[in-house]
């Protein structure tokens, strides 16, 4: 299945409906002008232009903070571990160490990233199914807390480097044993982890065979076994199941029950609470790990999705062939999800969000990007009052993997990010120039 169907919502939603997806503690001026942390929408694009990424950094941080506490008071000992692949920005990194989250990182670059932006060494957790030897070094050399085991060559590789390494011996590397539980959530196709068939991790019996490996070795210590099985998972009985395939494997001192928890990107959309997720895994835990284990989890989506709101300015509108197309300056260029994953978003006129007096619902739109694309759509089905060029866009629950995935086709110029709060903004990523996109042509 599709992460959230494309198809329009059955009614036009109503302007409180519409906040309840926008960062929480987002509000309205008299007139029906958003504000982002306190920061009118008007003022954020006339100072930093569009399109660009807003980040509610309160929001950002309570939402850390719902997790880290929420996770220790069910589990002591437990760490949460951004999955940062979801926003790897230096600035959402440091924020997230300020908070006293640990990272996981997916390749070489989020490693010097999450370094740069001041995490502890000691929380990272290094992942990834193909760790190339350079990655590896790094992440040794780093002083990484621990390193998930995802096949055989990582364990030769490791081993490699342990013995390499120069002066006096050194530690052992902490490691996991990532774990195909051949539990399938119901969500897209490409992003699903654990099911059989995976290229992630190791089905049981293989798994059994790398940890006795691991337990011979005297340069690796085997601290534990990882899981995860996909992301924006709407129900918390998959992860349960995965937590009981993992108890299978023996007792040990560390359990990383990764992430995957959805998010709400849709008026339909209903994920467990933060503290429900925390229910059931820790539930699940208490009834199947040993009692004094470490628990760790991996949020991503989760995290940083609804903190995240984009920004972008109509160009045109165009009615044509009974549909109303609403053509904005940014579209799959800093939002891919919807091209590759089908993924659902919502949209509003920035400035005109409290209804109409007339209580009309506005005209049925398809908010499309400027990219040269006819699947450019940023949203299908979406009710804008009288919308026309010049008009601010607003698109919520954006906070996740748009960063990441953002690109250059068409020679487009990748966004700012901009955090606000408290009615102050300050960007933490530039926009690209045009001499960015040809810094590294040659002669």
């Amino acid at each position: 299945m599709a992460l959230a169907t494309t198809a329009a919502a059955p009614v036009p939603p109503s302007p409180d409906a519409l906040l309840g997806l926008f960062p929480p503690g987002t509000t309205t001026a008299p007139d029906g002008g958003l504000r982002i942390g306190g920061c009118p929408v008007t003022e954020l694009a006339a100072r930093h232009g569009t399109p660009a990424l807003l980040v509610d950094e309160g929001a950002l941080r309570d939402r850390a903070g719902r997790y880290a506490d929420g996770l220790a008071a069910r589990r002591p000992d437990a760490m949460v571990a951004f999955a940062s692949k979801a926003f790897p920005c230096t600035a959402v990194y440091r924020l997230l160490a300020e908070e006293g989250l640990g990272v996981d990182v997916a390749g070489g670059g989020e490693l010097a990233l999450a370094l740069a932006a001041g995490t502890d060494p000691a929380q990272v957790i290094v992942h990834g199914n193909a760790k190339t030897e350079s990655y590896l070094r790094a992440a040794v050399e780093a002083g990484v807390g621990l390193i998930v085991i995802d096949n055989f060559d990582d364990i030769d590789r490791l081993e490699h480097l342990m013995a390499q390494a120069p002066g006096p011996r050194p530690r052992a590397q902490g490691v996991l044993v990532r774990v195909t539980p051949d539990v399938r959530p119901d969500t897209h196709e490409a992003v699903t982890t654990g099911q059989r068939g995976s290229k992630f991790g190791l089905l049981l019996p293989q798994a059994r065979e790398a940890i006795a490996r691991l337990r011979a070795s005297s340069r690796l210590r085997l601290d534990g076994l990882h899981v995860h099985i996909g992301s924006q998972i709407l129900d918390t009985e998959p992860f349960v199941r995965a937590v009981a395939a993992v108890a299978e494997l023996g007792r040990f001192p560390v359990y990383d029950l990764g992430g995957g928890l959805g998010a709400r990107y849709t008026y339909d959309d209903r994920p467990p609470t933060v503290e429900a997720y925390l229910d059931a895994l820790t539930a699940a835990a208490d009834e199947l790990l040993p009692a004094g284990a470490r628990v760790i989890i991996e949020p991503g989506r989760s995290l940083v999705a609804e903190s995240g709101v984009s920004l972008y300015r109509v160009v045109t509108v165009k009615r044509s062939g009974g549909e109303t197309f609403v053509a904005v300056d940014g579209g799959m260029g800093d939002n891919l999800e919807v091209p590759l994953y089908g993924q659902r978003f919502e949209a509003a006129v920035a400035t005109r969000v409290r209804a109409p007096a007339d209580g009309a619902p506005g005209e049925r739109c398809r908010v499309v990007g400027r990219h040269c694309e006819s699947g450019d759509v940023l949203s299908a089905g979406v009710y804008l009052p009288d919308p026309r060029p010049g008009d601010l866009i607003a698109v919520p629950v954006t906070g996740a993997y748009t960063y990441s995935l953002a690109n250059n086709y068409n020679a487009a110029r990748r966004p700012p990010v901009v955090f606000c709060r408290d009615g102050r903004s300050r960007p933490v990523v530039r926009r690209e120039t045009y001499a960015d996109l040809m810094r590294r042509d040659l002669p």
